[in-house]
């Protein structure tokens, strides 16, 4: 069985922990999409941890972590990222990774990098770890995908040249920048053949297998259904597809293995990079919640960018579960709201005069104004509680508010930011 671990939003749910917490049952759990521009903060019994490209299933010792096909693949951050838990006392986790993967050059950070900084204030808010360059690339089929690195080398060396020719006409013209060399671009593909050699592997048939098995399968989303570059509020998106479906393609199996959809939300909204957050909040109001947020205050995970605060959207949620094709919602930081006499949600937008509660595209979103309903708050701790019918009262009533307003089952409620702070609740969409 297939279950997939997805955002609902702008990313930065909280989807690390869930799947950390969902690989104890795991047999194999797949990054299918994004790269190291993921930021998916673990707390467990080793520490706090915030991964970027590994799999947050590898901290269990019964778990095989794959990097499917649809990753952008940066080898040396891969490579320190597995150094970097191991040397915390972390087992070194079973690893595979995909033929098909294609790999981050170096000159795709520099690019990504050149083009923030020539746009100025018209940037996208980047995390500048090459990942539009690096996808354009492999659309344009000019990128490296790692079966290369064990191909003729003939073969490699002239695509080599000829990719460091297209880059050098921008890289003089354009930016103005230092140009590619061939050969020191064949050495950094040579370093990356002996940090990958021992992880490569035939993915889509290695999980063919799994499946056949009966092996359970965990697909880990990075970001979430806005920042999609189809369905999201494009073009302030990421480069790679942040659904569900698209873990099919990411991770090289068929689409009627995924049997469930589990899309994460956060009690309150959150956003790094720029583009449209119709429940953006600011000023000390804004301050409070961010220095109260998460699992140590809203910053990228990332970047170490203040994170964008906003009260909860059920137009923005509703919208991005749909697009997931949600089975259940796992609802998580509640226990952050504790001190708030009143809470806003955002139930509407209101468009050129008129209340909408549907999502529309980003020229008009862009002009949406919040319509907010206030709920009152439930002022106490809720941390360590473990049963849904022992959480205050209103604490319920948000909750219960969110799920009619969204419409998908909130099944999942988390209380806090350790890997046991959770409350499984039965839903009556569910019934």
């Amino acid at each position: 069985m297939v279950k997939a671990v997805v955002g609902a939003n702008w990313g930065d749910e909280g989807k690390g922990k869930i799947t950390d917490m969902l690989a104890e049952k795991a047999d194999i759990i797949v990054r299918f999409q994004g790269g190291a521009n993921a930021g998916h903060t673990i707390v467990n019994d080793y520490g706090k941890f915030a991964l970027h490209t590994l799999p947050s299933g590898v901290f269990y010792d019964h778990t095989t972590s794959v990097i499917g096909n649809g990753v952008a693949l940066n080898i040396p951050v891969f490579f320190n990222e597995v150094k970097s838990i191991v040397d915390r006392n972390v087992p070194m986790p079973k690893i595979k990774i995909s033929d098909r993967a294609q790999m981050v050059m170096s000159y795709h950070v520099l690019f990504d990098q050149y083009e923030e900084e020539r746009l100025g204030g018209k940037s996208f808010g980047s995390t500048k770890s090459g990942i539009a360059p690096f996808y354009s690339d492999k659309y344009a089929k000019i990128g490296f995908q790692v079966s290369e690195l064990f191909a003729d080398e003939d073969d490699l060396r002239d695509k080599v040249e000829r990719v460091c020719e297209t880059k050098n006409v921008l890289l003089e013209h354009l930016y103005h920048k230092p140009l590619l060399e061939p050969e020191k671009i064949y050495e950094e593909l040579m370093s990356y053949k002996e940090m990958v050699e021992p992880y490569v592997c035939d993915v889509s048939l290695f999980l063919w297998n799994a499946l056949r098995e009966g092996k359970e399968v965990l697909l880990e989303g990075q970001l979430g259904s806005l920042k999609d570059p189809d369905h999201g509020i494009y073009p302030m998106v990421t480069s790679s597809s942040t659904l569900a479906a698209y873990g099919a393609i990411g991770a090289g199996i068929p689409p009627y293995e995924i049997k469930q959809v589990i899309t994460v939300c956060k009690a309150y909204s959150s956003a790094v990079g720029a583009g449209a957050f119709v429940s953006e909040i600011f000023g000390e109001e804004a301050d409070e919640l961010r220095r109260r947020g998460g699992d140590g205050g809203e910053y990228g995970a990332t970047t170490g960018r203040p994170r964008r605060m906003g009260w909860f959207d059920c137009v923005a949620s509703k919208y991005g579960c749909r697009m997931q094709g949600t089975t259940d919602v796992a609802f998580t930081v509640l226990d952050v709201l504790g001190y708030l006499d009143e809470i806003p949600v955002c139930t509407g937008y209101e468009i050129n005069g008129e209340v909408t509660t549907e999502f529309p595209v980003t020229s008009l979103l862009e002009k949406a104004k919040p319509v907010f309903t206030k709920l009152p708050g439930w002022k106490c701790d809720i941390r360590g509680i473990k049963k849904y019918e022992e959480l205050p009262e209103n604490c319920r009533k948000y909750i219960e508010f969110i799920e009619g307003q969204i419409g998908y089952p909130i099944t999942m409620v988390s209380n806090g930011p350790g890997r046991d702070d959770i409350i499984y609740r039965e839903s009556s969409l569910n019934k």
